[in-house]
């Protein structure tokens, strides 16, 4: 049901974009919210009323993103658990095991009472304190079975226990984590207090064309995964068109492994916004959004309620900034796709060229920045680009987040010069629990590393694609011995195939293909020419055939387990 102040809510969100398609994704959490967390078609066609749309482009925005419950039975406790590598890595199927024995149903149902369902669920970006379960909004992490028993206890008396925070940081710069352990660091007072916002007051009396100078002098690579110079997208930038330029921060960690930028955001969101404002006066951007998944709601409020005191104190007078929810896709990770997403529609990418910078969100020239990458701009401001250059090496200049889970005995984010040794961080990270087989080193999206392969390896851009690997977001998932590769393919297959967004066939059936094949070899029915037909897909899938890089993000890790591990696959079929 949409009342009259759910009407009123939607049309003050329509007022705060530049354009009213914009809140079609802020209106649909909204209803789902006050709505039993389902959206009825009833209530999907009251909003394209609201909005003076067909109900088709409504419902058709609705059923693509994965936390919309269109016209579902879900439970007053929507209990969510991930199961992606990380989580497999330590434990979450048994989690979802135990939890499935507690409520008496699987996966994908809903207790008789209507008081529970359980749904197994893609990355949550807690990977570094899995398993995970989500329940409703709320994260409940570093889950064990006496723990989901007190969860239960607790939800069936009708009380949502406190979220809590074991997770687990480093640090030898001290600069994107500097306040991670501060009390209410996330406080505009106490950010002041700590420096926040005195590099914004200097670059507001430098020259745009300035502040752009010292970025590009400084090296800053875009740490989102693809490593592309900040600086040089910044002057991509098309001039004179006349047209309002566009500032987007893209903050949608859903890549299994990367867990880094929401450091940022939960516990330093001012050092975010400053690099946020000092990048849209270099690029003289009015408007700016920070793309933040959908699960991450606590922490959208963080964010929200810091905009709104850096706007209180005068911090953004020559910039707004909207924090816009996500709903659930992996693909909006994708510069184009999200801001497809942005304005309303499916998170589908686009046709490039024109890219971003020339033609972006509302068609207008857009910058498209990671969270870390807009958080290190300060300091360089700040300090200048040879102190920036004082870590790392050429063309991998700086400090780096990197994020580190699966088998260690301390998952975490440790902050650390770009170019540290794979070995310097499993160090960090309390060392690797039981024998190491191997890891990925950049999120899901990159090949897969042997054990001998990680003994020298320079974790910085270069390094790592000498290595035939990339560094993509630094996202380390550590697999020891104890771990099937086949399985872990498996699980890979899975996560590209759910979040495919459909749009390009040889992604699509591609990756529910090698479902398909890896699914009839781990049963023990497949062949030798399974085997090869894996690799054939792979090849063929990662010769650029799809519009954004999802399919390569799949074809790449997936191909490369199955050529460096090939005695597992071929274990498998021996009998046949």
């Amino acid at each position: 049901m949409v009342t009259k102040q759910i009407v009123n809510e939607i049309n003050s969100l329509k007022e705060s974009y530049p354009s009213k398609d914009s809140a079609l994704l802020p209106a649909l959490t909204l209803v789902q919210k006050k709505n039993g967390n389902v959206l009825t078609l009833k209530a999907l066609q009251e909003i394209a009323n609201i909005f003076d749309v067909p109900i088709g482009k409504v419902y058709g925005v609705a059923t693509y993103y994965s936390m919309f419950n269109v016209d579902k039975k879900i439970g007053k406790y929507h209990l969510q658990v991930d199961t992606n590598i990380p989580g497999v890595l330590t434990g979450a199927r048994e989690i979802l095991s135990h939890l499935e024995k507690v409520l008496g149903i699987k996966a994908g149902e809903t207790t008789g009472d209507g008081l529970f369902t359980i749904t197994e669920v893609e990355c949550l970006a807690s990977c570094g304190t899995c398993p995970v379960i989500q329940v409703n909004d709320v994260y409940y992490e570093n889950m064990t079975a006496s723990k989901v028993d007190q969860l239960i206890k607790s939800l069936r008396k009708g009380e949502m226990p406190e979220r809590k925070d074991d997770s687990q940081f480093g640090t030898v710069c001290n600069v994107l984590l500097k306040n991670r352990g501060v009390k209410d660091a996330t406080s505009i007072k106490v950010a002041k207090a700590n420096g926040a916002y005195k590099t914004l007051a200097k670059a507001k009396k430098m020259k745009p064309e300035d502040i752009l100078k010292e970025i590009k002098n400084a090296g800053l690579r875009g740490r989102g995964g693809a490593g592309f110079p900040a600086g040089m997208k910044w002057g991509f930038l098309a001039k004179g068109t006349g047209k309002p330029v566009y500032l987007i921060c893209n903050a949608d960690e859903g890549e299994p492994g990367t867990f880094k930028d929401r450091q940022i955001m939960e516990y330093d969101p001012h050092l975010l916004i400053e690099g946020m404002a000092i990048a849209a006066r270099a690029i003289g951007a009015a408007k700016a959004f920070i793309y933040i998944p959908g699960e991450f709601g606590w922490i959208a409020d963080i964010l929200e309620k810091a905009v709104d005191e850096a706007k209180k104190d005068g911090q953004l007078s020559e910039v707004d900034i909207i924090v816009h929810r996500g709903a659930g896709s992996y693909v909006c990770g994708e510069e184009t796709a999200l801001i497809e997403s942005i304005e309303g529609k499916r998170g589908q990418p686009r046709i490039r060229p024109p890219f971003p910078a020339v033609s972006g969100v509302y068609d207008c020239p857009t910058i498209v920045n990671n969270v870390e990458t807009l958080a290190s701009v300060p300091f360089i401001v700040e300090n200048g680009a040879d102190a920036f250059k004082k870590w790392g090496s050429e063309n991998n200049y700086g400090f780096k987040l990197y994020g580190i889970s699966g088998c260690v005995n301390k998952p975490g984010v440790y902050e650390y010069p770009m170019g540290v040794s794979f070995n310097e961080l499993m160090k960090a990270a309390g060392g690797v629990k039981g024998t190491l087989k191997a890891a990925i080193v950049g999120g899901l999206s990159v090949a897969i590393m042997k054990a001998e392969e990680l003994k020298d390896l320079k974790m910085d851009y270069d390094s790592c694609a000498k290595k035939g690997t990339g560094l993509g977001s630094g996202g380390i998932m550590v697999i020891s011995t104890e771990f099937s590769i086949p399985e872990i393919a498996l699980r890979t297959a899975k996560f590209y195939a759910h979040e495919s967004c459909g749009k390009c066939v040889p992604c699509k059936e591609g990756s529910y293909m090698l479902v398909k094949i890896l699914k009839k070899i781990l049963s023990g029915n497949g062949t030798s020419q399974d085997i090869d037909n894996i690799i054939k897909i792979c090849n063929t899938v990662r010769g650029g055939l799809s519009l954004c890089p999802t399919g390569e993000a799949f074809s790449v890790p997936i191909g490369a387990m199955v050529n460096k591990f090939r005695s597992e696959f071929e274990e498998l079929i021996k009998d046949n």
